[in-house]
Parts: C-alpha cells; structure tokens; sequence
C-alpha cells in the first residue's frame, strides 16, 4: 500500500465546525464526554470512557497516523465553542483510491444538531476532489440504527452485511458489520448537492 501524502497539519472547517488533526494534548478536550457519557463507545471495540481508555484511544490513533493508514481529527464547533468529538480516515489505500470514514463520535450535546452533516460534507469533500478517491466506504455495528440513519441520510447506499464480522468489546459475542459506501460519480451527480441542502 503506498503511504498516504497529505500533510500533518489539516484543517478543514465551514461556519459550524472545524475538524484538525488530533493530538495527545486533546485528552484535556475530550476528558469531558469521556467520563461523564461512557454510553458513547456502546458499539465501539476500541473504548474512548474514562480518562486511561482515552489516552489510549488518541495515542492508537496518532501512531496510525504517524505509520500513515489513518488521519484521525477532532471535532470543534464553532456555534458552542467546544470540542464534540472525534473522526478519522482509515484503512487508506491510494493505488485502489479507496477509504474509509469512521471511528466517528460525539458527545450527547452535539448530536442530532446537524454538525455531523457539516463534519461529512468536509470530509467527502476533501477525500472527493483534493484526494481524488473513487470510494469512500463506511461501516458499523449491524444493531447500531442510530449510526446506520446518520449514514443513509447523508447520502450512503447499503452494500450488504458481514456477518460475525468481529469481535465486540467485553464479550464473546460476534458482531454483523453493516456496509455501505458513497461513490465519486454519486458525490459529484447528487450526493454534494443533496447533502449542501441539509446543512
């Protein structure tokens, strides 16, 4: 695979959000959600509750960034003046121009206030037209609805379900990882229009 070649330090933003690099200094920024809305990783393998999971979730994520096969951000808006939350790129693969988008969260305040269509518009966008990517694809918890309707109402379509896909965090219970993907033919016919409209 070859390594990713897009600098360290970018900064994408609109009027609502800006979404930069994550940094180890950023635990003091999350620490909040971390303790106090641990139901936020319900679905997630790699927990981000209590302080220590947390230096452990950014530190994971910066050393992905640093072996080039991630680009985590985090999440800062601009109507609140605080932090929300957390998303990245990753499994990376330039020579396929492929991509996913996920590991995405935000503390309870932020959701359903539209900063997650804000967040997506600017990540498609840059991975889109600045990356030159084909495909950007998303995935999640089958049983994860909440996820599932943010995705789709952003514009993704349904791939199909891997079934006893991975493990869940805590148990020896097998999770279904839902599939779905925006394509760049769709970006650029509808989905950036369609979705310009719903912020």
């Amino acid at each position: 695979m070859t390594t990713l070649e897009f600098p360290q330090n970018i900064i994408l933003e609109d009027e609502l959000v800006l979404l930069r690099s994550l940094e180890l200094t950023d635990i003091d920024n999350l620490l909040d959600i971390s303790l106090n809305e641990p139901e936020t990783w319900y679905y997630s393998l790699v927990r981000a509750n209590g302080k220590e999971n947390l230096e452990n979730y950014i530190q994971l994520a910066i050393k992905a960034r640093e072996n080039k096969i991630e680009f985590p951000f985090i999440v800062y808006d601009k109507k609140t003046g605080k932090y929300a939350g957390s998303t990245r790129f990753y499994d990376i693969n330039l020579p396929f121009k492929t991509v996913q988008l996920g590991y995405t969260w935000y503390g309870k305040d932020f959701r359903g206030t539209g900063l997650n269509k804000h967040c997506k518009f600017l990540l498609l966008q840059f991975a889109f037209e600045t990356l030159g990517m084909e495909r950007v694809e998303f995935r999640a918890d089958n049983d994860n609805q909440r996820s599932i309707a943010a995705m789709k109402s952003i514009g993704c379509k349904v791939e199909g379900v891997l079934r006893s896909h991975m493990p869940t965090s805590g148990s020896d219970v097998r999770r279904d990882s839902i599939i779905l993907s925006i394509l760049k033919n769709e970006w650029f016919d509808e989905v950036k229009e369609n979705l310009r409209k719903k912020l």
